[in-house]
């Protein structure tokens, strides 16, 4: 990937945004609501006070204010602390 988060952090790309709500209406781009579900692509070592609790490949809600966005290789990525993450989903 090339990117390696250091302490506790982690690195997720956030899930596609819905095209159209359960009703069936399509929603324009600027009417979508970003997504807090991600997908975990790279973990920090974590640190002494706190342990990696996440893996790579688990699939996460994150705080919506949460993270530092960039875009690396052409593609969108947060970077975040452990302590912004939410939920695991099973």
């Amino acid at each position: 990937m090339g990117i390696k988060p250091l302490g506790a952090r982690v690195v997720i790309k956030r899930s596609e945004a819905l095209e159209k709500t359960e009703g069936g209406l399509i929603l324009s781009a600027s009417a979508k609501e970003k997504p807090q579900e991600a997908e975990v692509l790279a973990v920090g070592p974590g640190t002494e006070d706190e342990k990696m609790e996440v893996k790579v490949g688990d699939k996460v809600i994150f705080s919506k204010y949460g993270g530092t966005e960039l875009k690396y290789g052409g593609e969108d990525y947060i970077i975040l602390s452990q302590k912004d993450i939410l939920a695991v989903i099973e």
